[in-house]
């Protein structure tokens, strides 16, 4: 494609070159580009693109799009574009490329701070389960149609997205249902995208190393319903108080959902037990494989998406009769002498809280419960003495770990936990993970219940620069194996 045909609609200040380059390819890192490749030169959090625009340029870059032009950088051959943002650029530019698929997809975005995985996953699994292709783009995987993607980030880079969303349309796809982090908010990565509707779910303390305010936070999700267009459809969790906030300013079509108040769609649960719920939305009731309050939520805004998205009431809650939980999404393992373990991707106090009081509402009173848990490395210090907290108010014990430790000491992330923890309270300290995990199982008597929360899905820990390979899964199957006959 020519660089004019992708610059279609873009607002540029400079353009030095010509616009009749061919362009074979996009990329934001210099070492992806090759003879007839677009560079976007893109600040970020730790370089910047524009340092590498030189390197581009030698390694065959028919153009470059750029905020400015730095000093010393000779064209030549290659046409400069100079664009006020470049993630702007890039967003619109690989939708051009790829022929914006979104307009041939229903794409329902979802956001918020817990829950987004599960509902992408659900809505993905309820539509396939009735008959239609579907995309999926979530933090534990991509899906095109059957075929898996190893998930990179909770919502890829604009450029691998349309490419993604393309491959869908190519394969008969009619839905993409995709996480959108506020990250990929801001950093205008759903770009070009043309949204069906956008979900939210529910927002609490997150991400702050990043924001650095809650009212930034609130904005970034919010921007998602801002840029919504006239035809799409917005539906939020009015039971949180951000929930309203979000259709302020939106063009799209409002509805609400609660398991507290009047709303568009309602739901009420009526009966819990360890497997299953027994609840009550818009007046029918639907027995449910999931359990939680948490859930219910989630339940219900699959619910209300389905709906929306024009499926008949009772195809739908026949579906969601059958649906199971998310990898690492409450996910249980059973010994064999009744001590079992829930998986569970909590990483911030709230969902640490849910996953908890959900455990507390369904086990009997000889079941202890054990929580191993931990707090991220680089991220924000200040919700580590809140989860610690909460682990030992509401465990019999808990056992604080590493979690992702990244470029941070283990145990002065487990210092700053510390710090939330009353004198007196019942905790263990074990930075090394697995040995935490083994110390839970070889703790639990039979029946108890031992909650790994934090990690979910992910089959890795990162410390330094480094993936190492550790599930949370296949460290407590070993160990209930090795001392739970």
């Amino acid at each position: 494609m020519k660089l004019k045909e992708l610059l279609e609609n873009i607002s540029y200040t400079t353009l030095s070159g010509s616009c009749e380059a061919e362009i074979t390819s996009l990329a934001y890192d210099s070492r992806r580009v090759y003879t007839g490749s677009c560079f976007f030169a893109v600040p970020g959090v730790h370089c910047d693109g524009h340092d590498f625009i030189a390197s581009a340029i030698s390694s065959g870059a028919a153009a470059v799009v750029c905020e400015h032009i730095p000093d010393g950088i000779v064209a030549q051959d290659c046409a400069i574009v100079v664009v006020e943002d470049s993630n702007v650029a890039m967003a619109e530019m690989a939708a051009n490329l790829y022929g914006h698929p979104s307009r041939h997809l229903k794409v329902v975005g979802v956001t918020g701070t817990n829950g987004k995985t599960t509902i992408a996953t659900l809505l993905y699994d309820l539509v396939r389960a009735m008959g239609h292709k579907a995309g999926l783009i979530s933090t534990v995987v991509y899906k095109i149609d059957e075929r898996e993607i190893e998930s990179t980030h909770t919502t890829p880079d604009a450029i691998r997205l349309q490419q993604m969303m393309a491959e869908m349309v190519e394969c008969g796809c009619e839905y993409c249902f995709m996480e959108c982090s506020s990250h990929a908010i801001v950093q205008h990565r759903i770009g070009g995208i043309e949204f069906t509707g956008a979900l939210f779910t529910n927002l609490t303390h997150d991400h702050l190393d990043y924001h650095k305010t809650f009212a930034e936070y609130i904005r970034a999700k919010k921007l998602l319903f801002d840029r919504l267009p006239k035809r799409a459809f917005a539906l939020v969790n009015i039971d949180d108080r951000n929930g309203e906030v979000m259709l302020q300013n939106t063009a799209a079509k409002r509805y609400t959902l609660s398991l507290r108040r009047v709303a568009d769609f309602h739901c009420r649960i009526i009966e819990m037990l360890t497997g299953a719920m027994l609840l009550k939305i818009d007046n029918r009731e639907v027995w449910v494989r999931l359990v939680g309050r948490f859930n219910a939520y989630n339940l219900l805004t699959v619910y209300g998406a389905a709906l929306l998205l024009g499926f008949e009431r009772e195809e739908i809650l026949q579906q969601i009769s059958l649906l199971h939980s998310v990898s690492g999404r409450f996910e249980t393992v059973v010994a064999k002498d009744g001590t079992s373990a829930i998986i569970d991707y909590a990483h911030t106090p709230d969902a640490l809280a849910n996953v908890i009081a959900t455990i507390n509402e369904v086990r009997n009173g000889t079941q202890r419960l054990i929580v191993v848990c931990g707090c991220g490395g680089d991220r924000d210090h200040s919700k580590r003495p809140e989860m610690a907290a909460i682990a030992v108010r509401d465990a019999d014990l808990a056992i604080f770990t590493s979690d992702n430790p990244r470029h941070e000491n283990a145990e002065d992330i487990l210092l700053d936990m510390e710090r939330g923890i009353a004198s007196g309270s019942r905790y263990l300290k074990i930075s090394d993970r697995a040995e935490a995990v083994k110390t839970a199982v070889m703790l639990a008597e039979p029946g108890d219940i031992i909650l790994l929360a934090g990690k979910g899905h992910e089959c890795y820990q990162i410390v330094g620069d480094e993936r190492l390979p550790f599930s949370d899964k296949e460290e407590v199957t070993k160990w209930f194996e090795n001392f739970k006959r």
